[in-house]
């Protein structure tokens, strides 16, 4: 599109099943959620547009309510947008689920107050059939509330270096974590999150040491003793990516 000409700007809310996907952003070496909708988009509107999201999911990681905008070089209602997009998506695992003409000072990264996530568990010896790539299958026995106990130690201004990718690109690895909560549902474990912004890995690094701790691998006083050792070679376990939801983002 041509920097001269006006454009329109979108909020778009969606959903996607990351399994056989790279991950949010664009890549060379298979299909990406952006990629997905920037093909999508210029079979409506005839040209090159770019997705902007609200966080860089990992590949395999899904998506409940990931936010992003988009400027196009027209102005459409804002239903035509989702349905045209839906029309152009339907042998792709991402869906539009709501659309809106926003401000063009709406930015779907920087405009964000508080991200969510969820990590999916499923505690039983059985493996996975309808739940397969959807959740992260432990068969081995978890003590969910321990796991909660100790989660609370993750909770507040730290710097998460030890729950750090090697390769974020974050400037610092202070980071306010507002919540960290485990809960069981029968043979689910849910582990919600839930910061202005998060590190690369953080939360499935954060999961896996819960893990540990569930499984009696760890005590609470190792998780904090890996928390203040600032390093990622004391971590102890980056939990798998199936399990893991971005579930939304507040403005």
């Amino acid at each position: 599109m041509s920097e001269d000409k006006p454009t329109f700007r979108y909020k778009l809310t969606l959903e996607f099943f990351g399994t056989g996907l790279v991950g949010w952003q664009s890549q060379d070496n298979g299909k990406s959620v952006q990629g997905i909708l920037a093909d999508a988009a210029k079979k409506f509107c005839h040209h090159d547009v770019k997705f902007h999201g609200a966080g860089r999911t990992d590949a395999g990681v899904h998506a409940i309510g990931m936010v992003c905008h988009v400027d196009l070089p027209e102005e459409y209602p804002a239903y035509k947008v989702m349905d045209a997009l839906n029309y152009h998506l339907k042998s792709d695992p991402v869906s539009v689920l709501s659309s809106e003409q926003v401000s063009p000072e709406f930015e779907a990264r920087f405009s964000a107050l508080k991200r969510y996530y969820r990590y999916h568990i499923i505690n039983r010896r059985a493996p996975l059939t309808f739940q397969a790539d959807r959740a992260w299958h432990v068969k081995f026995p978890l003590d969910a509330e321990l796991m909660h106990e100790a989660a609370q130690i993750l909770v507040g201004h730290h710097d998460f270096t030890t729950f750090r990718s090697v390769e974020c690109q974050a400037k610092s690895p202070l980071k306010t974590l507002d919540q960290l909560d485990v809960h069981r549902d029968g043979e689910n474990i849910y582990v919600d999150t839930s910061a202005r912004s998060f590190l690369h890995h953080q939360v499935r690094s954060m999961v896996g040491s819960l893990y540990y701790v569930g499984r009696g691998k760890w005590t609470i006083d190792d998780l904090q003793k890996s928390l203040d050792a600032c390093d990622r070679r004391r971590l102890a376990h980056n939990a798998p990516p199936e399990g893991l939801y971005f579930m939304g983002v507040d403005y």
